[in-house]
């Protein structure tokens, strides 16, 4: 059976009787898709993911503000304790009015980026590993631009006792206290953090993806959603864990002067490193490490079964109306 597979796969003339993107391979995704279609794909992608996963964020994003305060060391499970019991379940979904409307747009300019970039950099070799790499990097940097202000505003209002109200409250005193340029403070180690992370993320589920379609070839249709889960499980839960300490700087900027969060002077990413050594050493470079891993696998693999699907839709829905048969 699996000569016979083998054999059909390497032959040429063969064409199996599934769609073309079911093949997994990155030079066939973004084919027959328009550029609206993806966005809209990556949109959807990314406010399941995140709205998903909200709660883990807001655990890691208090295990990692670290305070004026002598620092303790906090489990997951302390945190976790600390928050039900101070402030509630409801605690653990304050913010999420920001993320969703973050997320969104920015997802459908972080995948949207990344499709293009990927047909154009791999120039027809789907094991391009460098151009999956590059695409992601490029996807990062337009998709954090539109996302960076609402995750602070997030990170914000998910700490303990936060004297926001909400979103716009939270907009409107950022605006008038600290200026336009408090909503970027992060800007520029969110990059440094999310293209390392979106490098080893691109290249490992794309080669996650395909080492996982060889296995079982011809059953590439049925198990897709599968592979895309299961690549993006292991792409997220990497990446994830490389880029920790970078995350935790991004945490301090975003929340510097809010709830007893330490304020710096320039916001060079070398002061707040010099500022987490000094208060918790080198251990509070990875604060925050589990329940960032505990978020970005499976968010991942919500995310890219998700944004998979909606491409699959599309292809479909691309298909019947060129045949004419769209209702």
């Amino acid at each position: 059976m699996a000569t016979e597979a083998r054999a059909k796969f390497q032959n040429p003339d063969y064409r199996p009787d599934f769609h073309p993107e079911n093949t997994l391979t990155p030079s066939s995704t973004h084919d027959g898709l328009h550029f609206w279609q993806l966005m809209i794909a990556g949109s959807v992608a990314g406010c399941i993911e995140h709205m998903a996963m909200f709660p883990v964020d807001t655990v890691k994003t208090h295990m990692q503000a670290i305070t004026s305060c002598p620092i303790k060391a906090v489990s997951l499970r302390q945190a976790v304790r600390s928050i039900l019991q101070t402030e509630g379940p409801s605690a653990l979904y304050r913010g999420i009015g920001a993320m969703g409307l973050g997320a969104g747009p920015a997802h459908a300019v972080y995948f949207s980026v990344y499709e293009t970039c990927k047909k154009r950099f791999s120039q027809g070799n789907p094991n391009n590993s460098v151009a999956h790499a590059a695409s992601g990097v490029c996807a990062t940097i337009a998709s954090d631009a539109v996302f960076t202000p609402m995750d602070m505003v997030k990170q914000r209002l998910q700490l303990s006792k936060s004297a926001y109200k909400g979103v716009f409250d939270c907009v409107k005193r950022v605006l008038s206290e600290e200026g336009f340029g408090a909503f970027y403070a992060s800007y520029r180690t969110t990059v440094l953090m999310n293209a390392p992370f979106t490098a080893v993320h691109f290249a490992t589920y794309e080669a996650a993806k395909r080492g996982l379609n060889e296995v079982s070839p011809e059953s590439a249709d049925d198990e897709r959603l599968i592979v895309h889960a299961t690549a993006g499980a292991a792409a997220g839960g990497l990446a994830a864990a490389v880029t920790t300490p970078l995350d935790v700087v991004k945490t301090q900027l975003q929340c510097q002067g809010v709830c007893g969060c330490d304020r710096f002077k320039n916001g060079s990413i070398g002061g707040v490193i010099k500022t987490i050594l000094k208060k918790d050493g080198y251990r509070g470079l990875m604060r925050g490490w589990v329940p960032r891993m505990l978020f970005h696998a499976p968010a991942a693999a919500i995310c890219w079964s998700t944004y998979e699907a909606g491409k699959s839709f599309f292809q479909d829905y691309n298909e019947q109306k060129d045949s004419g048969t769209v209702t």
